[in-house]
């Protein structure tokens, strides 16, 4: 598949808000890695993430709620890691030492899913062809969903905004056990060819895949059986698998939200690549200190996307320049208030892919 181009046509936009951001940083005199707050909530998340895993499988709770209730806070902690330490490491923006950024990155793996293919899928092309159909794989689930006008229109997603909640948690067991496999083997993501794998890369993917085979599987059917085992582990990687689709679809699939396609003379998009990354994503609940924390600042998508190698943890100030730049310069700032807002708006988006073909609307 030929990639498509972004119209270069000089708004002056993108230089404008660069140097923007680039003056904020220099006048307070810090720089756009991540800091010390960054590092103590990794070390909570990963101290309660092998807290949690030694308690459930060597001293295994007698009873069962609690034992549930620790799955699920597993699960949340799992996307937690995910969400802070793994996003940011593999954005290279974690810390200034890029050995740092390669071991947060590599906590992907400890969660069970592989940091070479994500980079490739994530970093190189969810990230440039954002919300381009048939280039960005984040938005193709066919045919079980319907995420954007020009998918073909199945009569099952006349229900998707009712399914997609079950079908969502699915995704950390799709990641661990399908899609990686597939990307593997295939050496494609959608109907991209990734660059050729190296033999360390190869060798990384198998061991870090055998690794969590024996700690999540092999020990903990041998240290509590195969049945709760499998209780547990699919209560947590469901839980996991839900709270990071939510995440990811409320940037990307709600109303409002841009879905340009190339022209079919020039194969380019018609805006530059960052106004192009401002209206295919949005925003929410960005007051929140508890959403901003958990997520990693994920709830900051638009900064995110315009600014991937600066941590988390300067969106929130940033953001207040890219909308002041972006209402000066006219170009469409998407936010919601809250989450719950952005999740009424990605099942209204939902209803209605799900119950208008508008290839013939």
């Amino acid at each position: 598949m030929q990639t498509p181009k972004f119209s270069n046509i000089n708004t002056n936009f993108n230089s404008q808000l660069k140097s923007r951001v680039q003056a904020y940083f220099i006048e307070k005199n810090i720089t756009p890695n991540g800091n010390f707050t960054l590092y103590a909530k990794a070390c909570v998340l990963l101290i309660s993430y092998f807290a949690l895993y030694i308690q459930m499988v060597f001293y295994t709770p007698s009873s069962f709620l609690i034992g549930l209730a620790e799955c699920i806070v597993l699960g949340f902690v799992t996307a937690g890691i995910g969400f802070n330490i793994m996003h940011d490491g593999v954005h290279g923006s974690f810390s200034s030492k890029k050995w740092v950024n390669t071991l947060a990155g590599i906590t992907l793996n400890l969660i069970g899913a592989s940091k070479i293919m994500w980079y490739n899928k994530h970093n190189l092309i969810h990230h440039t062809y954002t919300n381009i159909d048939g280039v960005d794989d984040d938005i193709e689930i066919q045919p079980f969903m319907r995420l954007c006008q020009t998918q073909k229109h199945y009569k099952i997603h006349k229900y998707q905004h009712f399914y997609f909640w079950l079908l969502y948690s699915f995704l950390h067991i799709f990641w661990l056990f399908k899609n990686d496999f597939q990307k593997y083997f295939t050496q494609k993501i959608g109907g991209i060819t990734i660059k050729k794998m190296t033999k360390s890369e190869h060798i990384g993917f198998w061991v870090a895949k055998a690794l969590y085979a024996f700690f999540m599987i092999a020990v903990p059917i041998y240290m509590v059986g195969f049945l709760p085992w499998l209780l547990g582990f699919l209560t947590f990687s469901l839980v996991t698998g839900l709270v990071i689709s939510i995440v990811f679809q409320l940037a990307h699939t709600v109303e409002h939200t841009d879905f340009p396609l190339p022209s079919a003379l020039t194969n380019k998009i018609e805006n530059e690549w960052a106004i192009h990354q401002i209206q295919t994503t949005a925003n929410f609940a960005t007051k929140s200190k508890l959403t901003s924390w958990f997520l990693g600042g994920l709830n900051f998508q638009i900064e995110h996307h315009l600014f991937p190698k600066i941590s988390h943890v300067h969106y929130p100030a940033i953001s207040k320049i890219v909308k002041q730049t972006a209402e000066e310069m006219g170009v469409k700032y998407i936010e919601f208030k809250r989450t719950h807002h952005a999740i009424w708006s990605h099942v209204a988006y939902l209803k209605r892919l799900g119950r208008l073909d508008l290839n013939k609307a």
